[in-house]
């Protein structure tokens, strides 16, 4: 660590954005041991001040002088920054954990859900990866809940329909929704057609095969964090206008048999998971419910009507914190933990 055997410093790029202002907040709530924050954003965020722990941190451009000396370096300001800065952070010393698309399915980068692959961020020599990449938010939250699934019983098939936040495509996202619910007159909309009381199946564009690419990442995702190219993932992305918290429908087809209370303490005992599970009372995990949290709920727990090696359940997670921020802090705390 630079400042001190305990502190390190840490640069995020993207600082000013709502990913980029959330993993700040995320590094000062988990007591992360930050020596020194530095901020890094495009040239017309420069000079901002960012508060953290109570002093004000000034933003500066990205540049190689910019991450001498930085231990772990936080990057969300998008696929093209990342390709263009995570090797020069890199080089320069800094461990690279990258919320973009850039380096998810590079075969040479891992991709990393601490409580599903923590292994991947080292080599063989025990020393970690100089640059990491965080999956997608919908392929986080999903793969949380599939691991112990996976690991008990084996997973041959998942059918998931989302219902993501307009937070997933960032401040902007967010903007367009209140401006619809405003009445402002748009000139075009942000997420290909009203979001305001709708709901729009098109996250990302459409690839050649009639899927998103949104449904695709968690296709491919899904099958590189698990490490098992067998598990077939069947998925409908679907944007909703909630501020924050995306929700999943999952229908879960195992290898081997189950009993249904032992799939709930299962996944009740598993790291990152909330149950909330109690239909008669009307308990089960909401886009609400997940609101600055950092953890996956689950409830809805119910076996397939027709398909009785088949689970459905309802998973609900905040995109922001664990979809992305969070997620990214977590695997840093793995890296000084081994350090």
């Amino acid at each position: 660590m630079s400042s001190s055997d305990s502190h390190c410093r840490v640069a995020v790029l993207g600082a000013t954005g709502l990913v980029g202002r959330t993993m700040i907040q995320v590094l000062e709530e988990r007591n992360f041991p930050v020596g020194e924050l530095v901020p890094i954003a495009s040239a017309r965020s420069a000079g901002q001040a960012i508060p953290f722990r109570g002093k004000d941190f000034i933003v500066r451009e990205p540049s190689a002088e910019a991450f001498r000396g930085v231990d772990i370096a936080l990057f969300s300001a998008g696929a093209t920054a990342s390709r263009e800065w995570a090797s020069v952070a890199a080089s320069e010393g800094a461990i690279v954990i990258d919320n973009s698309s850039a380096f998810r399915m590079d075969p040479d980068i891992p991709l990393v859900v601490p409580e599903v692959n923590p292994e991947k961020i080292f080599r063989e020599d025990g020393t970690p990866e100089k640059i990491i990449a965080n999956p997608n938010c919908s392929t986080i939250q999903m793969v949380v809940v599939l691991k112990p699934l996976y690991d008990r019983y084996g997973v041959k098939r998942v059918v998931v329909s989302t219902y993501q936040s307009v937070t997933g495509k960032g401040k902007a996202g967010r903007d367009a929704l209140e401006s619809e619910l405003a009445g402002e007159p748009q000139e075009q909309f942000t997420h290909f057609h009203q979001i305001a009381f709708n709901a729009v199946p098109q996250i990302d564009t459409f690839t050649d095969n009639g899927y998103t690419k949104e449904e695709m990442k968690m296709v491919n995702e899904t099958r590189k964090i698990m490490g098992d190219d067998s598990i077939s993932v069947s998925p409908t992305t679907v944007r909703i206008p909630v501020y924050g918290g995306h929700g999943e429908s999952l229908n879960i087809e195992l290898e081997k048999e189950f009993d249904i209370e032992e799939v709930r303490a299962l996944l009740a005992g598993s790291p990152g998971i909330i149950m909330q599970d109690d239909p008669s009372a009307r308990i089960y995990p909401m886009p609400l419910t997940s609101y600055e949290r950092d953890e996956v709920f689950v409830g809805r727990v119910r076996r397939d009507y027709w398909h009785p090696q088949t689970l459905n359940m309802w998973i609900v997670a905040d995109n922001l914190r664990k979809g992305a921020a969070t997620n990214a802090v977590q695997i840093a705390e793995v890296v000084i933990a081994k350090r």
